[in-house]
């Protein structure tokens, strides 16, 4: 137990140490954003008035929880609103990353009657009562590696982490983290989902990779209520940024369109936001196991 302790000691001081420089701003790093075509068509501003007022209970709510929902308004002039934060993060994390957001969005996204902006440590959506939904299996975003796997072996090492991710967000309060044979693989469902339809959805998510990243080494597939991304490293974890850099070189998805919303941004997560929250969350682990064992 030593020992392990020792190696994810020393695995988290080196990504600190090669990803130190951008740590802090991983989290409010956009992501994607989606915009309704239509805009609000308010001489009254009321619509304006009660997007305020959500954006600023949603923040407010975001210091004291990862996930909440909240409406604004009554009737054909309500809001609703929700937001989430990666399953690592703290709390204070959690309301510097979606305290970001609403000048970001109406940075990006004006006055549209819907919105959906993705950082890389929350994300924040917003809709007018009574607007269109989407299947909760929706492809939004896609961004796949561009080096290939070679050789033997990767399929089955990428699959079995597909299968630990897809039963550990059922099992880990709809978030999960883990590691098998160098893939590193996290997973999370928006928070009011049932455990099972998380599961459900991670599936989707899962065959989505398969399909649109085919044998690339790296991948993230954002779907409407959960994600997964994964990274593999056959020689082992690089050990200095310029090689990481290269090899998590990432192309964009082409851009979806979901109802109105038109999806597109910049390019994702690289390979330390991945490595990061699973040394994180093995060292949480370690952590509990010790103070279990007295």
């Amino acid at each position: 137990m030593g020992s392990l302790a020792k190696s994810l000691s020393l695995l988290f001081s080196i990504l600190v140490f090669t990803c130190g420089a951008t740590t802090a701003a991983d989290t409010t790093t956009l992501v994607f954003k989606g915009c309704a075509d239509q805009k609000f068509q308010n001489p009254s501003e009321i619509y304006s008035l009660n997007l305020k007022t959500l954006l600023s209970s949603l923040v407010s709510q975001s210091s004291q929880k990862t996930f909440a929902t909240t409406t604004s308004g009554d009737g054909q002039n309500a809001i609703m609103g929700l937001y989430q934060c990666r399953g690592d993060l703290t709390l204070p994390q959690c309301y510097t990353c979606v305290s970001k957001i609403p000048d970001m969005a109406d940075k990006l996204c004006g006055k549209a009657v819907a919105a959906l902006v993705q950082l890389s440590g929350c994300y924040l959506r917003y809709e007018v009562i009574g607007f269109k939904q989407v299947s909760e299996t929706e492809l939004l975003y896609k961004v796949c590696g561009s080096t290939q796997a070679s050789g033997t072996g990767f399929e089955e090492r990428r699959d079995t982490a597909f299968d630990m991710v897809k039963n550990g967000v059922k099992s880990n309060g709809l978030f999960y983290t883990g590691t098998y044979e160098q893939v590193y693989v996290l997973g999370q469902c928006e928070g009011d989902l049932a455990s099972d339809d998380c599961g459900d959805c991670v599936q989707s998510a899962v065959e989505s990779a398969k399909n649109e990243c085919g044998d690339s080494i790296s991948g993230q597939i954002y779907l409407h209520k959960c994600f997964i991304s994964y990274s593999y490293y056959p020689n082992g974890v690089p050990s200095s940024t310029s090689s990481s850099a290269s090899s998590a070189v990432a192309t964009r998805a082409h851009t979806q369109r979901t109802v109105a919303i038109a999806v597109g941004g910049v390019a994702a997560l690289g390979f330390c936001v991945v490595l990061l929250m699973f040394a994180r969350s093995a060292m949480k682990k370690r952590k509990m196991d010790k103070h279990q064992d007295y």
